[in-house]
């Protein structure tokens, strides 16, 4: 029952921590981010089986990681509005061509990384963006201005 315990709190913990450390800039985990989660991993090894080495603790572990992982994903989808403690909301970067620094800042995403990303996307001026996204998962959604009608464009009719 210890490890189970042990696991669990593991669990909360790490969520936390990744939570705390943020999205990932781009969608790609940095050098650091990448240490620490790999060092994460064998920290809680460590931690939760006590260097047990048992198929009994490792079966544990894993169950009760498994268990917490479903036990968020129907929380989320049982009550909506815990998805954005559970796993944080997009958050509007760019509006009008003008990019909110403030919303920047909070997210620790420099100037340089969202002109970077604007063009990865085709995207020449920050003032060609009507509207940018930061997504829970660290991409960035881009909606440019756009003087073109709604819609496929109609073809001439041959005749």
């Amino acid at each position: 029952m210890e490890i189970v315990i042990r696991a669990a709190v593991m669990f909360l913990f790490l969520w936390g921590v990744t939570r705390a450390v943020g999205r990932s800039t781009l969608g790609e985990l940095s050098t650091f981010e990448l240490l620490l989660y790999v060092t994460m991993g064998d920290l809680v090894q460590q931690s939760v089986t006590q260097q047990d080495y048992s198929l009994t603790s490792g079966v544990l572990t894993i169950s009760v990681f498994a268990l917490f992982t479903t036990a968020l994903s129907w929380t989320q989808w049982r009550f909506p509005r815990t998805r954005s403690l559970i796993n944080g909301k997009p958050i509007v970067i760019i509006r009008d061509g003008l990019a909110l620094s403030e919303a920047l800042r909070q997210q620790r995403l420099s100037m340089a990384d969202l002109l970077a990303a604007a063009r990865q996307q085709g995207i020449r001026s920050v003032g060609d963006v009507d509207l940018a996204i930061f997504e829970n998962d660290g991409r960035i959604s881009f909606f440019t201005r756009n003087d073109d009608p709604e819609g496929a464009p109609e073809t001439a009719s041959a005749g």
